[in-house]
C-alpha cells in the first residue's frame, strides 16, 4: 500500500552503526519509523512528528478503566518512592538515633539499591509469566511489613539487614507499576502520561518530606514516618486486589492458551539472544539516570542542614518545593517528548540542568535554595519524565514488566554507592559557611557529580535508539508468542501454497490444458 511518506534507510545493525545513525537522526526533525503492512512486510519511512495536542484532549482519550489502571500504578510507584525517601530525608535523625555517622546511615541506602535488581528480575519475570496482579499485590504488602520491621530494629546491624531485604522487595514494584499504568494508554497520550507517572517518585519524596516536617526534628520521630510508609505500601497492595488481571493475560486465558514454563523460557532465551545490545544500552542509560537522581536528591536535605546551617524545618520546606519543581518539570517535558522526541527531550533537559548547577549550590537562604532547587529539579525530573515510556517503547513487547524494571534496577545497583560516595567525600572535604565555620563540603561535591552525570546522560541518549510511537498494546504474554510464531509460519506456508496453486491454474487456463 503506497504512502505519502518518504522512504528511509533501514534501522542500522550493530553498536557503532546504530550510534552513528542515531546521532544523525537527532538533528532531523522527522522520525525514522519501521512500518509493517497487513501482509507482514516491513519497511522504513520518515514520519513527521504528531501535532502537539491540548493536554485536556489527551486526558479525555483515556477511558474510566484506563484512568483507574493508571492511577493505581502511580499510587504503587508513589508508595515505593515514599518508602525509599523515608530514610534518605531522615539521615541526620537516624545518625543521632543509632549513634553512627551519616555515611554509615547511607550504607542502608547502598544495600537497598544493590538488592533492588534482584527483586526487579524476580517479580518482573513472575509478572510476565503469571500476570501482573498477584506478584504486585504480594510485593507491596511484604514491602509494608518490612517497613514495620525496620521500626523494631533494636541494633544498627538489624537495621541494615532489614533494609537489605527491603531493597529486594522494593525492586519489584517499578516494572509492574509502569506496565499496569501505561500498557493501555492511547499512543498520542503516552508522553504526557509517562511524565505524570514518573513524578510518583517526586510525589513520594514530597509526601515523605511533609511527614518529616509534621513530626518534627527529634530523633525518635523517624519511626512515625516509617509507620506512614508502611500504611501506604500495604494500602496500595490491597487496592490492587480489586482490579482484574492485565488485558493480555485475560485474552490469552480466554483464548485457551496454556503457556508452559518451557515456552516461557524458550521465548526468553530467544529475546535475550536478539535484544542483548538493547538490554545493555538501557542498563547503561539507567545507570546514568539513577546517579542523576541520587546525586541531586538524596543528600540535598543534609546539604542544607550541615553546609547551609538551615534548621530541619527550613531544609524540609525547601526540599518540598524542590520536588514540586520535579513534579511540574516531569509532566511538562514528558508531554513535550511526544512532539519533539524522547531523546531530544532528555538531552535538552540534561544540558540545561548542567548549566544551572552554580545557581543550585551557591545560595545561602531558604528562599534562594528553594527557588534554585525547584528550577534544577524541573529539568532533572523533566528528563526522568520521559523514562517510563521510553523504556516501554524500547522494551520487547512481551517483557514490559521485566525489561523496564530490570534495566532501571540494574542501573540502581550500579549507582547504589552514589549517596555514600557523596557523603564520604563531603565529610572529608570542608568549606567555610556563611557563619565562618568549617562545614562539610556537600555543595562542591554534589555540583561536580551532577555535572559529570548530566553530560553522561546527554551523550548516551544522543547516541542511542528511539522507538517513539511503537505499537505494543496487542502483544501476547511471554511464551504465547512461540505459538504465534508457529501459527504465522503455517499461515505463510499456506499463503505461499495458495499463490503457487493460483499461478498453476492461471497458466493452465492460458495454455488451454
Amino acid at each position: 500500500m503506497a504512502t505519502s511518506n518518504q522512504p528511509a534507510d533501514p534501522l542500522a545493525k550493530g553498536i557503532f552503526a546504530t550510534a552513528k545513525q542515531s546521532w544523525g537522526d537527532l538533528f532531523r526533525w522527522k522520525q525514522r519509523v519501521v512500518v509493517t503492512n497487513e501482509l507482514g512486510e516491513s519497511y522504513t519511512e520518515w514520519h513527521a512528528p504528531e501535532k502537539l495536542q491540548n493536554p485536556i484532549s489527551l486526558f479525555m482519550q483515556l477511558s474510566a478503566k484506563e484512568w483507574a489502571y493508571f492511577l493505581v500504578g502511580m499510587f504503587a510507584w508513589t508508595a515505593d518512592a515514599f518508602d525509599f525517601h523515608a530514610l534518605s530525608i531522615q539521615t541526620v535523625k537516624l545518625s543521632t538515633y543509632f549513634g553512627r555517622t551519616k555515611t554509615d546511615i547511607t550504607t542502608a541506602i547502598t544495600l537497598t539499591l544493590l538488592l533492588r535488581s534482584v527483586g526487579a528480575a524476580t517479580f518482573g519475570l513472575l509478572g510476565d509469566r503469571f500476570g501482573r496482579k498477584w506478584p504486585m499485590v504480594a510485593n507491596l504488602i511484604v514491602l509494608g511489613l518490612l517497613q514495620i520491621a525496620t521500626i523494631y530494629s533494636a541494633t544498627f546491624e538489624q537495621f541494615l539487614a532489614v533494609r537489605s531485604l527491603f531493597g529486594l522487595f522494593m525492586g519489584g514494584v517499578y516494572g509492574n507499576a509502569v506496565a499496569m499504568a501505561l500498557e493501555n494508554c492511547p499512543t498520542a497520550a503516552r508522553g504526557l502520561m509517562s511524565g505524570i507517572l514518573q513524578q510518583g517518585y517526586a510525589l513520594g519524596y514530597v509526601l515523605a518530606a511533609c511527614a518529616n516536617l509534621g513530626v518534627g526534628g527529634e530523633p525518635e520521630t523517624w519511626k512515625i514516618v516509617f509507620w506512614i510508609a508502611a500504611g501506604l505500601s500495604i494500602g496500595a497492595g490491597l487496592v490492587r486486589c480489586f482490579f482484574p488481571e492485565s488485558k493480555q493475560f485475560r485474552e490469552a486465558k480466554a483464548a485457551g492458551h496454556h503457556i508452559s514454563a518451557g515456552d516461557f523460557w524458550k521465548e526468553t532465551r530467544s529475546m535475550l539472544a536478539e535484544e542483548w545490545r538493547m538490554c545493555l544500552y538501557c542498563i547503561i542509560l539507567m545507570t546514568w539516570f539513577n546517579y542523576y537522581a541520587h546525586a541531586s536528591q538524596d543528600s540535598y536535605t543534609t546539604f542544607m542542614i550541615e553546609s547551609k546551617e538551615l534548621p530541619n524545618n527550613a531544609a524540609t520546606r525547601a526540599s518540598i518545593l524542590m520536588n514540586t519543581g520535579a513534579c511540574v518539570g516531569g509532566t511538562i517535558i514528558g508531554y513535550l517528548s511526544q512532539f519533539i522526541g524522547r531523546r531530544r527531550a532528555i538531552v535538552g533537559a540534561a544540558l540545561i540542568s548542567c548549566c544551572l548547577i552554580p545557581a543550585w549550590i551557591l545560595p545561602e537562604t531558604e528562599s534562594g535554595l528553594s527557588a534554585s532547587g525547584f528550577t534544577i529539579q524541573f529539568f532533572v525530573q523533566g528528563a526522568w519524565g520521559v523514562v517510563p515510556i521510553h523504556l516501554n517503547e524500547l522494551s520487547p513487547p512481551a517483557y514490559r514488566s521485566t525489561f523496564p524494571g530490570l534495566a532501571y534496577q540494574l542501573g540502581n545497583m550500579v549507582s547504589s554507592p552514589a549517596a555514600q560516595i557523596v557523603n564520604a567525600i563531603s565529610e572529608s572535604h570542608f568549606v567555610i559557611s556563611k557563619s565562618g565555620k568549617l562545614v562539610d563540603g556537600y555543595g562542591p561535591t554534589m555540583g561536580i557529580a551532577l555535572a559529570i552525570v548530566a553530560l553522561g546522560i546527554a551523550v548516551t541518549a544522543a547516541l542511542g535508539p528511539e522507538r517513539r510511537g511503537r505499537s505494543f498494546e496487542n502483544a501476547g504474554p511471554a511464551g504465547a508468542n512461540i505459538h504465534n510464531d508457529v501459527e504465522k509460519a503455517i499461515d505463510n506456508v499456506s499463503m505461499a501454497d495458495s499463490k503457487v496453486h493460483g499461478a498453476v491454474e492461471v497458466e493452465a487456463k492460458r495454455t488451454g490444458i
